[in-house]
């Protein structure tokens, strides 16, 4: 296959796949790999609805003959406007400041669709050649111009699969800076099978990253056999660059009904019903960061949103509670559910007090259904080990007044760089948690579904290894000591490397 045929026919998933990566790696170089997601999703999103701009143009001339006009076009056929001089084929011709040039068009382009593409393609200054040099832009354009991604050439699940795919190996690529906008897809894939979406859920991510969850509970209703347009899917992400990519993502699988807003999940929520208070949803799902220390505990007593829960206010220094309690301020009376990917701290720490008291709080009040040990080493952003807490407004009565604790940490397959789960390992994880049962007896799973009172007499220590019947309360303690040891070294590392870029910003060392 050469690039110069490649829009000549159909392209197979794989041949998909090599183009778009062959478009990142010609930024190799002047572009530091962590960084090529801001430049490659731009450009394919600019491509993929310039050309299925002109695919919808040859419908509706087509179908209306002489009764063609653009307004009907627009209003019936398109679902981006693109004005006039700012199309692909306009803005690839131009051979002198193509920055410039691609800056305008995608300016242009955002503000002929206020309520859809607002801020969607980030804030990269294509004309800025220090940060990207001519040639580099020119190399990444002309391997796009090559590709026709209208839905005669590319299907939506084709581009939304390559999609994922790059998201995938820039995660790769980024290393621990992974974390603010990727979720391996088999730990999204478990907790999305979990918390099982239903045809006409609303959906909500608090801290989207690029709205992985969110297309994976679209699957998941797919694969069952429900309507996926019924979804009500929402997001709020901080970051400007991601909050752009997870809209991206979300168009480029065929989705058009969504909410993705940028903002302080914890300052500014903006994801709320016409009476300005927190929207309640079916389904709740996050991987927010781990232990994040610049969140307002200070404010929290007064949170205008009332989720500091109990009256209690998690450590300043470690906001993991701070997430949980927003994510159940808006779970969804008696149909509600929450699943959130936590550190193993979140279990057992007690350098504070607040920590031990929503511990309490959730126990006590019949929220928490789950603890679900994960397997080491299965993110790109840490190797410390992780669990999925799950927690339900409404139990089954026969899990009334318990909580069901899951080891799964054997459940996975050894990687060069990171483990992984496989479809077999997800399938007997989910089993497991939906009958409360090793089903086949011999699947290396430790599960308990413990009452609430046992928890009580353990100081409502969630530690996985106070429960399972494969460990000893010494093997629970060492547990809780090596997670500890590791969530500090990790904070060691990062403090030492914020330390390391001010020094050399202060000139101590080149």
């Amino acid at each position: 296959m050469t690039l110069a045929s490649i829009d000549q026919r159909h392209l197979s998933q794989r041949e998909l796949e090599q183009t778009l990566w062959a478009a990142a790696n010609a930024l190799r170089g002047p572009v530091d790999p962590g960084d090529f997601k801001a430049y490659v999703f731009p450009v394919l999103f600019y491509k993929w609805i310039s050309d299925a701009y002109d695919y919808h143009h040859g419908q509706a001339v087509s179908d209306l003959g002489d009764e063609w006009t653009q307004e009907i076009e627009d209003e019936d056929y398109q679902t981006f406007l693109i004005p006039d001089g700012t199309h692909w084929d306009a803005t690839y011709e131009v051979t002198k400041n193509p920055g410039a040039a691609l800056n305008r068009a995608l300016v242009a382009i955002q503000e002929a669709n206020p309520g859809k593409l607002a801020g969607v393609f980030g804030d990269v200054n294509w004309a800025n050649t220090e940060r990207i040099p001519e040639s580099a832009l020119k190399s990444l354009l002309g391997v796009f111009n090559r590709l026709t991604l209208d839905p005669a050439h590319v299907s939506g699940d084709m581009l939304g699969s390559a999609y994922e795919y790059l998201l995938r190996e820039f995660a790769e690529a980024s290393g621990r800076k992974a974390g603010e906008f990727f979720t391996p897809r088999h730990v999204v894939h478990l907790l999305v099978k979990i918390l099982a979406p239903e045809a006409g859920d609303s959906i909500c991510d608090p801290a989207c990253g690029s709205a992985g969850m969110l297309v994976e509970t679209v699957e998941a209703v797919k694969l069952h056999g429900g309507n996926p347009e019924s979804l009500l899917l929402y997001g709020q992400e901080q970051n400007l660059t991601t909050a752009g990519i997870a809209r991206m993502n979300l168009y480029l699988h065929g989705l058009e009904d969504f909410e993705i807003k940028r903002g302080d999940t914890f300052r500014e929520p903006k994801l709320l019903d016409e009476s300005g208070r927190l929207r309640k949803f079916d389904v709740v799902i996050a991987n927010p960061p781990f232990s994040l220390d610049n969140w307002p505990a200070t404010t929290w007593a007064q949170d205008p949103f009332k989720r500091a829960l109990g009256g209690i206010v998690p450590p300043a220094k470690k906001g993991d509670w701070a997430w949980i309690q927003h994510m159940l301020s808006t779970m969804r009376d008696e149909t509600g559910r929450v699943g959130v990917v936590m550190p193993h701290g979140v279990l057992f720490r007690s350098d504070s007090t607040s920590e031990p008291a929503m511990r309490k709080y959730v126990v006590e009040n019949d929220l928490l259904d789950a603890v679900i040990g994960l397997p080491n080493n299965l993110f790109y952003s840490t190797t410390i080990p992780v669990c999925l807490l799950i927690f339900r407004a409404k139990k089954p009565v026969e899990r009334e007044d318990h909580v069901l604790f899951i080891d799964a940490r054997a459940r996975f397959k050894p990687g060069k760089n990171q483990n992984t789960m496989s479809d077999d390992d997800i399938e007997i994880i989910d089993a497991a948690y939906k009958t409360g049962n090793d089903t086949d007896g011999d699947s290396g799973l430790n599960l308990q579904l413990v009452p609430k009172f046992d928890i009580e007499k353990n100081g409502y220590d969630l530690n996985l290894g106070r429960y399972v019947q494969a460990e000893t309360e010494a093997e629970a303690d060492v547990d809780a000591a090596l997670a500890a040891l590791r969530e500090a070294q990790e904070r060691m590392d990062a403090t030492r490397a914020a330390l390391d870029i001010r020094l050399k910003e202060a000139g101590f060392y080149a």
